[in-house]
């Protein structure tokens, strides 16, 4: 089941009016293009563009999710959830991210090779479908001052950003979610597992799913905003702040010992600062 990020709107940042105007303005976007593929994760960003689409151009919009080991099998569930409720289009295709060693030694591009795999297999699928449908994906203005290599590859590749062209942010993508009673407005911010590993060490299907079974194993403990960091040996836990107090309960810390040594884990630690988004590029220099 998905959780739930504590968010209120923030009307004060932006009128509806404004709002309003940015929505066409998307819609106006959507509908000059002949077709529509949207690379869909089902975090926030992708499924309102994903449902956007279907608004403006019905089924000539697909939503299209990585099938790939990155990808936690509860998001894929969330995303098929998500397409069923609003009755898009929605497809898997395979990626082999994992098969590229430039992706597996994990240095500051991996980012890139992951969507540049992403973007080579939907343009595979558009050809195959008469080639004439255009790409799009859920970046939003927010991300563009933040590190992302995938931007990159989305440039490369040709792929366009309906979100950034429209001007809407992430508070801005919550609210019109919210107001048009899209259950993922207040989805947390979600990213791939290999994410989760620094860089420099390498991203492996068996790490990636050690990461994973340790995120599930705190998503059954009632937690809703949190990260698993991959430190070889030891296991860096970051929370959510307003729900550390839960977190550092004596109890509560003997639960994580036994769930994260019995994935292999040494030591297990638990990161003062609490969740943040993006918390290992603070090891790039800039």
């Amino acid at each position: 089941m998905a959780t739930l990020v504590k968010l209120q709107a923030e009307p004060e940042r932006f009128t509806p009016s404004q709002l309003d105007a940015k929505e066409q303005v998307l819609f106006g976007l959507l509908r000059e293009l002949p077709g529509v593929i949207v690379a869909y994760s089902g975090g926030t960003d992708s499924a309102y563009l994903a449902w956007a689409a279907h608004q403006a151009i019905g089924s000539r919009a697909v939503a299209i999710t990585a099938d790939s080991a990155s990808i936690p099998t509860s998001h894929k569930r969330d995303a098929e959830k998500f397409a069923q409720e609003c009755g898009f289009r929605h497809e898997y295709i395979e990626t082999c991210e994992f098969d590229n060693p430039d992706y597996v030694k994990n240095d500051k591009d991996r980012c890139f090779h992951c969507k540049d795999e992403l973007f080579l297999r939907l343009e595979a699928f558009a050809a195959d479908r008469g080639g004439t449908a255009r790409i799009v994906y859920g970046v939003n203005t927010d991300d563009l001052g933040d590190y992302r290599p995938g931007q990159r590859a989305a440039k490369i590749h040709g792929v366009q950003a309906p979100l950034v062209e429209a001007g809407l942010s992430k508070a801005e993508i919550r609210e019109l979610s919210r107001r048009a009673g899209l259950s993922t407005w207040n989805r947390p911010a979600a990213a791939c597992l290999s994410s989760r590993v620094p860089y420099g060490t390498a991203v492996t299907r068996e790490r990636i799913q050690t990461i994973e079974d340790g995120e599930e194993a705190i998503r059954a403990l009632g937690f809703q905003q949190f990260r698993v960091r991959y430190h070889g040996e030891l296991v860096r836990i970051e929370i959510a702040k307003d729900e550390l107090p839960k977190a550092l309960d004596a109890e509560m810390a003997e639960t994580f010992s036994k769930i994260f040594k019995q994935l292999g884990f040494l030591y297990v630690t638990l990161d003062l600062e609490g969740y943040r988004q993006g918390s290992l590029n603070a090891a790039l220099k800039p």
